[in-house]
């Protein structure tokens, strides 16, 4: 006979403990075995609340996980399916004589739906395993822990331990599940991969990412990535498992057929490659973690060619000032152009330059004179045929084109005539030509005697050599033939390109050009026929004065700058050359150089500006890569737990956005100026514009506590534009007048509308601009002097940007400026819209090894850079030593007189006072005269390091720094025992 199944008794006999809730968390019902564990009876809880039968303890709310439950109890209801808290702490009241307490305890509990006849959630039953002898709860960390000796707990009763086996296998499912959602979601790619084949095991997200959407797991290296046999990786994979040791591999570049049927795409990686071991001390497997660097690897790319680009015009600017300061100084053609080919063949290396004179008719080629390095054979007094060298190239040359020959015996024009070339040693050549009349008359050459492919830059140098030569050559000239025919017709005399005039030796205006009457501003009446003196008074007892009389006292020639007032009011500089003339008289040569001057001395200042941005950008990189390193030590090196990690990653996060930003801002004004930047324009509400960028900012202004009022018209006037670059220039102009202002000032944004264009005005009471800051304010890496402790931060790109992107909307931009202290105005003006118009269209790292533990120190780290304080805290705590972290110098003056500690690192730049005055304070206390003072700065030339020297530092360390310099001088100071 069937007998109906005691549902009841089976409930009651379980030895798993069961509670049942009903929907308003009321309870029906509890097992022996529930009540016993939670020792408690089926008359105090029965028909109570759950929370009400189990309150929260209130002197400790933390101690029981109230919510957690019942959003575990919620969800299966929800849901309908289980759900499971596999670890929760939550403290149970208990008597005692003592009176009412609660009992630290933990649960693995899993709340179960139980359905009715209709197939609705009735109830719930919550299975709770008391857990509470196996695990403890770390409150400093947040964290749970297995108790140490919780896998022989002596006094578990036989009957628990299916119960114990069932709590562990939830939790662990978690933990498995935790640690399987955090590989996956790694910024990092990583795969692992076994057996002498690679096969892979795992890989995360990243790096499918990185290699496609393909079958990998399971596969061998090569079977599921075969375009990578012929690049090398399965050797290196091979190295790491037959040898043991990891490879790390920065920069590298791979291949990968990232889709099916697709294209190779090449990707820049850095990649570490660490050995699996097994049980037996044999490597099993390889772990590969790394990242996709292509996109960093093109910025730093990016940068350095426009730096290369940078330098390569200083080199050019630089050379050709050379040349122009030494050939002016001759007379003689000949001299003239061996000078030039010395000059230039020394700047390229080449093997030989030289100025080979035409005579197209007899189609031949003379040399006069050359240069060439050390052992290469002159060709001066040879007589060539043009022909010889190509016809080809020839007819190029005669057509007034620059020829550039990387490898004669390659090029289509040369190929055929290599035998000539090879008797004078020629591998490659760049050619010049000076057309005059219509005929080829010279051609500057230069000559390798390897094939050599010719950079832009030099080709470039060559063209303006070859410009200034010409023209230096013909001025030669015609001063010779001047001083040999002092009577020549005076059309020639006045067809010169200089001005010149004869003077007796009473000083009398004898001759003088029409040139020399243009740059003068003279009338040839109002010169001829008077003395010097008479003319230009002003010029008596000065630099001219003395060089005047020299020349016509000894007759040696003299070179003259002068900076001279002209007659329009304009100041100019004026180079004169003198000579003594027949009668005993002078006649000299002048010509206005006042644009050479000027931009010689752009030149400097833009040189200048270079290095020092250069240096800054160097600075500004190091800074956050101090707290990157420090954290990958960190994380190479110490066992940490989730919250330690998740801030070390936060640390790196930040900071790798802030250098991110850095190159994106370098890429921006390189686009812009570069008008590669494609407006997307429409016609936009001009207090849209002013909203979106007063958004942008209000962070800042708050953070430094300033007040900014807005004055804006009632109307709503229009403009054409790119909505996201015209938020741009004005968050820029605002983000400016934030950091330039000191905390609490005043920042107004005004606009004013008028019938063809719009004003938007910011002006601040700041720390305001020097005349002289004000006349480049706009120019590429322009910017304020920079304090100490960099806290205006920048690279001086942001009002070029501006000016760039203002131009291509066809509007102005402006400043000024009272002087230092009086604050700052910027004036953006843009077109505005016609009113019809308006009507019409209103809008709606590398692993660092651990060192050995050097003995206890105390020590204090002074840096206001908080991730870079505390990142070197953590590392320096973990090998063991007392560290104390001050931001300041004045708060760590005051900490040091208690502390006295054995080391002190400090940053240099500070914002109360700098680092080099602390260190002068430290060592003028008796408590620190023995103490090893360490710099930890951005800054790392000689005159940096001199100068910490002389404020009493023993270390100067350059940031990011590197910790094994660190531990290495920690591991020789030897504690004071205090």
């Amino acid at each position: 006979m069937f007998t109906q199944p005691d549902y009841a008794a089976l409930f009651a006999a379980s030895p798993y403990p069961y509670l049942l809730i009903n929907r308003d968390f009321t309870i029906i019902g509890a097992n022996p075995a529930y009540l016993e564990s939670t020792g408690r009876t089926a008359q105090q809880i029965v028909g109570q609340h759950i929370f009400e039968a189990f309150p929260a303890d209130p002197n400790d709310p933390a101690s029981t996980n109230v919510d957690e439950v019942r959003r575990s109890i919620e969800q299966a209801f929800a849901t309908k399916q289980p759900h499971t808290s596999a670890l929760l702490r939550y403290a149970v009241p208990r008597e005692t004589p003592g009176g009412h307490v609660f009992g630290e305890r933990y649960w693995s509990a899993i709340h179960t739906p139980v359905f009715d006849a209709a197939g609705e959630v009735a109830f719930v039953a919550q299975n709770a395993i008391d857990v509470t002898d196996l695990y403890r709860f770390d409150a400093a960390s947040g964290a749970y822990h297995l108790r140490h000796g919780a896998h022989a707990v002596p006094d578990m009763p036989q009957m628990t331990r299916p119960q114990m086996h069932e709590a562990m296998t939830r939790i662990l499912s978690l933990e498995r599940s935790q640690l399987q959602t955090m590989f996956n979601q790694a910024p990092s790619f990583i795969a692992v991969l076994t057996g002498l084949d690679h096969v892979f095991e795992m890989a995360n997200e990243a790096y499918y990412q990185l290699v496609g959407r393909r079958e990998l797991i399971g596969k061998p290296l090569l079977e599921a990535l075969p375009e990578l046999a012929a690049q090398g990786v399965r050797r290196v994979f091979d190295g790491v498992f037959a040898g043991g040791k990891p490879v790390v591999l920065r920069d590298s570049l791979i291949s990968l057929q990232r889709r099916p049927d697709g294209a190779l795409e090449q990707r820049y990686v850095d990649l570490l490659c660490q050995p699996i071991f097994g049980h037996d001390g044999q490597v099993t497997g390889i772990f590969a973690q790394g990242s996709d660097v292509t996109e960093a690897y093109h910025a730093a790319q990016a940068l350095f060619e426009k730096v290369q680009q940078l330098e390569e015009v200083r080199e050019n600017q630089t050379f050709q000032l050379t040349l122009a300061d030494r050939i002016r100084q001759l007379a003689d053609p000949d001299d003239v152009t061996e000078a030039a080919c010395e000059l230039l063949g020394r700047a390229l290396q080449a093997s030989r330059v030289l100025y080979a004179q035409i005579d197209d008719d007899a189609g031949t080629v003379a040399i006069v004179r050359d240069w060439t390095a050390q052992g290469v054979a002159s060709l001066a007094g040879k007589v060539m045929v043009m022909d010889d060298f190509g016809p080809p190239m020839i007819a190029a040359l005669r057509a007034g084109q620059t020829v550039v020959n990387h490898d004669v015996a390659q090029d289509s024009r040369t190929a055929r005539n290599t035998g000539v070339y090879a008797q004078i040693g020629v591998g490659a050549d760049l050619l010049v030509p000076y057309i005059k009349a219509g005929k080829m008359r010279v051609v500057l050459t230069v000559q390798n005697a390897a094939p050599r492919r010719w950079r832009e830059a030099e080709i470039r140098m060559a063209q303006e050599t070859a410009e200034r030569t010409w023209s230096a050559v013909e001025a030669a000239r015609a001063h010779a033939a001047l001083r040999r025919e002092r009577d020549q017709s005076q059309s020639i005399f006045d067809s010169m390109g200089e001005g010149f005039a004869v003077l007796d030796k009473d000083w009398t205006i004898l001759r003088m050009n029409a040139e020399g009457l243009r740059l003068t501003q003279r009338r040839a009446e109002d010169v001829i026929g008077h003395s010097h003196w008479e003319v230009w008074p002003e010029l008596r007892a000065t630099p001219a004065d003395a060089v005047f009389r020299r020349v016509m006292s000894t007759g040696a020639p003299g070179i003259l700058e002068l900076a001279h007032r002209m007659p329009d009011g304009r100041q100019a500089w004026i180079e004169t050359r003198t000579h003594r003339s027949l009668d005993g008289g002078i006649a000299f040569f002048f010509r206005d150089v006042t644009e050479r001057r000027e931009a010689q001395e752009q030149l400097t200042a833009a040189d200048r500006r270079k290095d020092e941005f250069l240096a800054m950008l160097a600075h500004e990189l190091r800074n956050p890569l101090a707290p990157i390193g420090a954290a990958a030590d960190l994380l190479q090196r110490a066992r940490l737990d989730e919250a330690q990690v998740r801030k070390t990653s936060q640390i790196i996060g930040r900071q790798v956005r802030h250098m991110t930003s850095l190159v994106d801002d370098l890429l921006d004004v390189s686009r812009v100026t570069r008008g590669l930047v494609a407006l997307h324009t429409e016609r936009l509400d001009i207090r849209h514009i002013v909203n979106d960028a007063i958004e942008q900012v209000t962070p800042l202004i708050h953070a430094r506590r300033h007040h900014l009022a807005l004055e804006l018209p009632p109307q709503a006037p229009l403009v054409e534009g790119d909505h996201k670059r015209l938020v741009q220039v004005l968050a820029n102009l605002l983000s400016n007048a934030a950091k330039y202002t000191p905390e609490g000032g005043h920042i107004t944004l005004s606009t004013e509308v008028h019938a063809m264009h719009v004003l938007l005005r910011v002006a601040d009471d700041g720390i305001g601009m020097a005349p002289e800051l004000v006349a480049r304010a706009f120019e590429l890496f322009s910017q304020a002097e920079r304090s100490s402790d960099r806290s205006l931060g920048g690279l001086g790109l942001g009002l070029a940007l501006v000016k760039s992107l203002v131009g291509l909307h066809h509007g102005s931009v402006a400043c000024e400026s009272a002087g230092q202290g009086k604050g700052s105005t910027f004036t953006v003006c843009l077109p505005r819209l016609d009113s019809e118009a308006e009507a019409a269209g209103a809008p709606a790292a590398s692993p660092v090894g651990a060192p050995a533990p050097s003995d206890h120190l105390r020590i204090m780290v002074v840096d206001d850079n908080v991730d870079a304080a505390t990142m070197l805290a953590l590392l320096l705590e973990a090998n063991g030593h007392e560290v104390r972290v001050e931001h300041a110098a004045l708060p760590a003056l005051a900490a040091a007189e208690h502390a006295a500690p054995h080391v002190y690192l400090l940053d240099i730049g500070l914002p109360d006072i700098d680092g080099i005055e602390l260190a002068r304070r430290l060592r003028a206390r008796a408590n620190a005269q023995r103490a090893v003072l360490v710099a930890i700065t951005g800054y790392g030339q000689e005159q940096d390091r001199a100068r910490t020297a002389a404020a009493g530092f023993n270390h100067h360390l350059v940031k990011p720094v590197d910790m094994q310099k660190l531990y290495a001088i920690l591991d020789e100071v030897v504690p004071a025992h205090t």
